[in-house]
This record gives structure tokens, sequence and C-alpha cells, in this order.
């Protein structure tokens, strides 16, 4: 069985999700906010946004949360 490969799209933004490409977004907010719901869900999964027209991914990663123990009552 042979997957059928999903091209880069021309312009705005796509998410690829563990190497294939999934949604495609017309501004960069719309794409990091999918991403950020994406990750919030499936935290195992490995999320790129791509770029159009800088033809450039960059991976997403949630904020990680800073522990403060001293702060605990």
């Amino acid at each position: 069985m042979v997957a059928v490969a999903r091209e880069l799209p021309n312009t705005g933004y796509a998410l690829e999700v563990d190497g294939r490409l999934k949604t495609e977004f017309e501004t960069k907010e719309g794409a990091w906010t999918g991403a950020e719901e994406l990750k919030k869900r499936f935290p195992m999964l490995r999320v790129k946004i791509y770029d159009a027209e800088t033809k450039t991914t960059e991976e997403f990663q949630l904020p990680k949360l800073k522990c403060n123990p001293q702060a605990a009552p």
C-alpha cells in the first residue's frame, strides 16, 4: 500500500504532525493556535509549523511551567 504524499502549500501556513502535513491556515496566529490546541490534547505528538512564504518549518513547543516548591503553603 502506497501513502499519498501531500504537497506543501504555496501560501499561508500548515501543521506538520509527526512528519505528515495535516491542516492549512491562512495566518501564522491561526497555525499557532491550532498547534497549541493539538499539543495540549496530545502532548506526545511532534508538531511543526510550515511557513509557505519562507519555505521553513518551526517546531512548536508548549511553554514549560515553572514549579516553585517554596510558593506552596
